[in-house]
């Protein structure tokens, strides 16, 4: 037997602030277009492995995660892989803690070092648990240090993390899946991207689905523009490009109607399955219905 009944959620696909913004009157923020509500940028694959075991495998843990896993219908957590140790990726790592109660086992955490030391300084009161004052309710985790290039297993799905540039700050993108047991693999999430090193392009090749960070129209230091993610995903060339980590100058609708072929945005609620359906928004318009706090 072998992993079967993949499938890969897209919990949120909007940049830090999430949209609505608070504070903000403009036309996208106010949108009746669900796929317009945006939560932090964050995903989960769910699949089952060859000894009949479901799997869940969690790409960040946004602000939004207790939101987005509700409506998501996501009740373990057996993984979760970083990209890197910025707030809107890292700030939900407190409510995995409910995983720990219905599955009764701790939670394998995955990062390069920069990020493990920025978890274990914010979240003292979970690695340091023999230091707090009362024994209160935390997460149980281990973890364990990623290298760019080093390939890992994790219960029969391979993962590539793929050294990528936020800025000048070095993060990852993963690599998901070297055979056709689904329709979308191999797959790659490359969120809060403004540049792709030269030795990296070719772990990018041979793609079937790519989620690849684009902002905004205007020049950011630190994220791919529309233009520059459109030309990234005609370098990368995979069967199919989703855009992730938008901000509220992109009204979906509007901008997804100017993109080539091959190329779409992706939405809060995206699901992409292993039986190579439609993707649809999933729940019908929940995705959007509760701003992000």
């Amino acid at each position: 037997m072998v992993m079967r009944d993949l499938e890969f959620l897209v919990l949120g696909s909007g940049t830090s602030a999430g949209i609505p913004a608070i504070g903000c009157d403009c036309e996208v923020c106010h949108s009746e277009d669900p796929r317009d509500k945006r939560l932090r940028t964050s995903a989960a694959i769910r699949f089952t492995d060859a000894q009949d075991q479901p799997r869940t495998i969690l790409i960040d843990a946004s602000p939004d995660l207790r939101q987005q896993v509700l409506r998501a219908g996501i009740d373990r957590c057996d993984a979760i892989l970083f990209t890197h140790n910025h707030v809107d990726h890292t700030f939900g790592l407190d409510e995995v803690r409910r995983f720990n109660i219905t599955m009764q086992s701790p939670i394998e955490i995955y990062a390069e070092r920069h990020t493990l030391d920025h978890l274990e300084r914010v979240y003292r009161h979970i690695f340091q648990r023999d230091r707090n004052v009362n024994d209160s309710f935390v997460a149980t985790l281990v973890a364990h240090q990623l290298e760019p290039g080093r390939t890992l297993d994790l219960f029969g799905l391979q993962v590539e993390p793929i050294r990528l540039l936020h800025g000048r700050l070095p993060i990852l993108g993963f690599r998901f899946g070297t055979d056709a047991t689904s329709p979308h693999l191999p797959l790659a999430w490359c969120t809060d991207v403004s540049s792709i090193p030269p030795e990296s392009w070719t772990r990018l090749t041979g793609l079937q689905t790519l989620f690849l960070d684009m902002l905004r129209e205007r020049h950011h230091p630190t994220h791919f523009n529309l233009d520059q993610a459109i030309k990234a995903a005609r370098t990368i060339d995979a069967g199919q490009t989703w855009f992730i980590h938008m901000a509220h100058e992109i009204g979906h609708a509007a901008t997804e109607a100017t993109l080539p072929e091959g190329i779409r945005l992706a939405w809060d609620g995206l699901r992409l399955a292993s039986d190579g359906a439609e993707p649809t928004l999933d729940p019908p318009g929940e995705a959007a219905r509760t701003p992000s706090c």
